[in-house]
């Protein structure tokens, strides 16, 4: 009961902190693939999406999110509530576990804190993406492992990889690292208050188990569409493009800032640092060996992973490990500065102004609340083609093409057809122009955020690289578009550093019966 108790105190909160996004429609990888496969499941009980390409992602998101929608109805406030529950729920488990390793609830409760305000998990809170779902159960896992619950933490592992299948990393370098010590020092003596010999094999060897489920998943996908991994497409991009040393070197540099730097995360690591210049406090314990060790493992097995797979160098892939970061801050605060509760609170200024302002150098606008700026734009800019051009074809890229074709996402009442360009750059522009006469409109916006005044920049070399392993490019500004186009800017609008417009082109246009909204039934 005490449990439940914290647990709806938590959601209480983290649900009032979101109330002015729950109603904001679905944005970016949610519109692309998480949504409509969660919606196929729901109309069809397809565990294997039809409406989007198959990434071979595992199905417990889908499952999680139809039953929400089976009960409160479809619509993004009921999906974004239920993405809050997901989080509280992981954040329970991180205040259980700072109690159960500091033996101090203030310590636990200034890391629930921060960590609930940390803008990459602040935002990640309310977006339905598979990280934050694999997140709360690795989280939950690590908290059973910690306890020596060894079933209840193999049965939580299995969820999260069957939530998304790169967690099953943290159980196999957890199971690596146990057999490592045994091997290591096969004569080692346990403590009687320990597991035995025979029971730690037990556990490391347990630890492999998760990858059962994870294996009979993908034997199904396999014999249902004759890929087991996805589309080879997705594939590419994510696993066999990224395998090259350079790029893995650059990722890790990459990841490496993430975990410690981004969205201001260099305040709480810089004043750890500076702590531990300082002697321990008498009576102040630190956290216990073998707990720190995990966090270390699960920490470097994640950041070799995503350094090694994955296109995009998404912040949410490394969401488990930021709780365990801050942990590890505010306990040495704790343990070293006698006003120590004056770092949190300047930490949590950092972090809730990296909530709101932007970073001096590009980022993902889902790392703040920068992706509510880009949906507004969205927003507005489909409401003026709805408005005045209903039966226009729209030349845009994704993820506006899925925004414009899916009345499901929330953004149109009926589809709009579309034809597509992967960005703004001046290549695909140029190669807009040779496909003119198949649109009449076209909705141009920010694929990349470029800051204003990017003082904090790794210089050319480093754009020439990012180009090359990270899908880096320029987008054009409107003006330009419209230039090389041949159209006309009928609306534009900005929002800190993010842009959209509507272009129109006065030439003869093949004529266009739009389908009524109350003409469009959702299947």
């Amino acid at each position: 009961m005490k449990k439940a108790a914290l647990f709806f105190a938590i959601f209480a909160a983290v649900l009032a902190a979101h109330l002015p996004l729950l109603h904001l429609p679905y944005y970016w990888d949610e519109a692309g693939y998480y949504i409509p496969a969660a919606y196929d499941f729901f109309r069809t009980g397809a565990l294997i999406p039809f409406s989007t390409l198959s990434n071979a992602h595992p199905p417990l998101p889908s499952i999680y999110l139809a039953l929400w929608w089976k009960v409160f109805g479809f619509a993004p406030w009921v999906t974004r509530t239920a993405m809050c529950a997901m989080a509280s729920l992981a954040l329970l488990a991180v205040f259980q576990m700072g109690r159960n390793t500091t033996r101090k609830w203030h310590v636990a409760w200034a890391t629930v804190l921060l960590t609930t305000i940390y803008p990459i998990w602040f935002v990640q809170s309310s977006l339905a993406h598979a990280d934050l779902f694999a997140a709360t159960a690795t989280l939950w896992a690590l908290l059973f492992y910690l306890e020596k619950q060894t079933w209840a933490c193999v049965f939580c592992f299995s969820l999260a990889a069957l939530c998304k299948e790169t967690a099953v990393v943290t159980p196999l370098a957890l199971a690596v690292w146990e057999m490592m010590l045994l091997a290591a020092n096969p004569s080692r003596t346990k403590p009687p208050s320990q597991l035995s010999r025979q029971r730690q094999w037990l556990q490391g060897a347990a630890l492999l188990l998760p990858i059962l489920p994870l294996t009979c998943w993908y034997a199904w996908h396999w014999h249902r569409t004759g890929f087991i991994f996805g589309n080879p497409e997705y594939l590419r991009y994510n696993a066999t493009a990224t395998i090259l040393p350079l790029r893995v070197l650059l990722a890790f540099f990459h990841r490496l800032l993430q975990l410690t730097a981004h969205m201001n995360l260099f305040v709480p690591v810089l004043l750890m640092l500076a702590c531990m210049m300082l002697p321990p406090i008498d009576g102040r314990e630190r956290i216990p060996t073998q707990a720190q060790n995990t966090f270390y493992i699960v920490i470097l097995a994640n950041l070799v992973l995503f350094s090694v797979l994955g296109g995009a160098l998404l912040t949410r892939y490394l969401l488990p490990l930021y709780p365990l970061v801050l942990l590890l801050c505010v306990n040495t605060f704790y343990r070293r500065f006698q006003m120590w509760p004056a770092l949190v609170a300047l930490c949590a200024a950092g972090f809730l102004a990296g909530i709101f302002i932007n970073p001096p150098y590009r980022f993902a606008p889902e790392d703040n609340l920068a992706y509510r700026d880009v949906i507004l734009l969205h927003q507005a800019a489909i409401q003026q083609i709805v408005q005045h051009d209903p039966g226009a074809v729209v030349l845009t890229a994704w993820p506006v093409t899925d925004e414009l074709r899916k009345p499901e996402l929330g953004y149109v009442p009926y589809p709009i057809d579309t034809v597509a360009v992967d960005n703004f750059s001046f290549d695909q522009v140029k190669a807009a122009a040779r496909l003119a006469p198949e649109y009449s409109v076209a909705l141009v916006f920010s694929t990349k955020y470029d800051p204003p005044h990017p003082w904090l920049s790794l210089g050319r070399r480093n754009e020439a690289l990012d180009t090359r392993y990270f899908d880096f490019h320029r987008d054009l500004p409107p003006s330009s578009i419209a230039h090389l186009l041949g159209g006309i800017i009928t609306w534009h609008g900005e929002q800190h550093g993010e842009w959209a417009a509507v272009l129109r082109f006065d030439r003869p246009q093949e004529a266009r019966l739009p389908l009524h909204p109350f003409q469009y039934n959702q299947p």
